[in-house]
């Protein structure tokens, strides 16, 4: 894993010149909120990476529902049972296991690895224009309905 930090934004990549994926600290006053879970293996390495900042996760916001996004979260919510998590009230159908489009969404197939079995479920589903920490959600489909 790779760290970069500019100012209070935190990059951590992993596996950057095979297939990068990618996860984000914003430092915030007095805690951390974690962009993404990245891969089922990449929890020590947040976890670890969190300690070396000096700041607890207090905040998870997933940006959408493929498994190189929030593979890790099942293992990241238990050893972090306070922390909130985040994301779309559209794509947290995604996570239950609805593929269904709606009216209104382009009719063709979502694409990516579409997790199974991720038991934890958000604590707050984003609509535009919602607050997380210093963080502004801004509706952006197009990667995934949500």
């Amino acid at each position: 894993m790779k760290m970069v930090q500019e100012q209070t934004i935190y990059q951590l990549a992993f596996m950057p010149r095979l297939f990068p994926v990618n996860c984000y600290f914003v430092e915030e006053e007095d805690s951390l909120t974690l962009i993404d879970a990245a891969m089922p293996y990449s929890a020590n390495t947040i976890l670890k990476a969190a300690r070396k900042i000096g700041k607890p996760i207090t905040r998870i916001m997933l940006t959408h529902a493929h498994n190189d996004h929030i593979g890790a979260l099942d293992t990241l919510k238990q050893k972090l049972p306070d922390a909130i998590v985040y994301i779309s009230e559209r794509d947290a159908r995604l996570i239950d296991g609805d593929l269904t489009l709606d009216p209104d969404e382009p009719q063709t197939p979502i694409r990516g690895g579409v997790p199974k079995g991720i038991k934890t479920r958000a604590d707050v589903l984003l609509q535009d224009g919602d607050r997380i920490g210093s963080l502004l959600a801004i509706a952006a489909p197009g990667h995934t309905p949500g």
